[in-house]
């Protein structure tokens, strides 16, 4: 990955694009943060962000000039709030194929005014219930969803939908929010601590010393990468993460030692087999 530094964005390519706005080319870094866009000098009309590893929308200085953003092709699933304070002509918003789960995470864009073109294909989001009219509800002002142009009949059906106490409820009812966590959050660090408990070592070894054959070996293994406990269910395991949380900060070095003993025994099995 790489940061998005002033003299990346200095180095990057800057051209007059075919509708004749000045676009900043940002794609394929695989930039994880959006930051220091104040080296910008807020002289682009379209930055086009696609293809990086971007996760969350924020981190926009004042750019009054920028009226398109391409953020295709990234790992978006939050949106910051605010936005119509950094951006406040922004027009066109490009998220097609990124990962926003839910409609209560489309919220922060009610209060973009300005923008009238928006694209949410290939994220989550567009396979929830009343998707389509909740977006023209919640931004009526917007004229191209997803590449198609909104219908007036679809307008009188999102008012319709969404009207008096009952619309109301309705909306607050089905815009629930994703639990996605960004990095750099609390809770993802915690997360990123929490190793194996003596327990799970233990089944592991249990396992490993069972496992006779190279069918059972990549088996284990494959649980084992997928993050499962070889004979332990992990909807009970979950409870006592908090109780083990001290306890599991030592122990994930230990799940990586189990790793490599499963990985030399699937060597070995395969010598012995050729």
């Amino acid at each position: 990955m790489v940061k998005l530094s002033a003299e990346l964005i200095e180095q990057a390519a800057q051209y007059t694009n075919p509708v004749r706005d000045r676009e900043l080319d940002l794609r394929g870094y695989k930039i994880p943060v959006l930051e220091n866009l104040g080296a910008t000098l807020d002289q682009f009309d379209t930055v086009d962000f696609s293809d990086n590893e971007v996760r969350k929308l924020d981190g926009f200085p004042l750019l009054r000039r920028l009226k398109t953003l391409l953020m295709n092709n990234n790992r978006i699933c939050r949106i910051g709030e605010n936005l119509e304070q950094s951006l406040p002509h922004l027009r066109e918003l490009i998220l097609t194929n990124n990962n926003i789960q839910e409609l209560g995470d489309l919220e922060p864009l009610a209060s973009v005014k300005t923008l009238t073109l928006l694209s949410l294909l290939r994220n989550p989001v567009t396979n929830k219930k009343h998707y389509r009219l909740y977006v023209i509800h919640k931004v009526p002002q917007i004229r191209v969803l997803d590449f198609q142009k909104v219908k007036l009949k679809e307008r009188q059906e999102a008012e319709k939908m969404f009207k008096g106490k009952r619309g109301a409820q309705l909306a607050k009812d089905i815009a629930k929010q994703s639990k996605t966590f960004t990095p750099g959050s609390a809770s993802q660090l915690e997360k990123r601590r929490t190793g194996p408990s003596h327990a799970d070592v233990e089944a592991i070894k249990n396992a490993i010393a069972k496992a006779s054959s190279l069918a059972e070996v990549e088996r284990l293994k494959g649980m084992l990468q997928a993050g499962h406990i070889p004979g332990r269910d992990r909807t009970q395991d979950g409870a006592g993460v908090e109780e083990e949380e001290e306890e599991d900060e030592g122990h994930a070095s230990q799940m990586d030692a189990q790793m490599e003993e499963v990985e030399d025994m699937e060597q070995e099995l395969h010598v012995n087999g050729s």
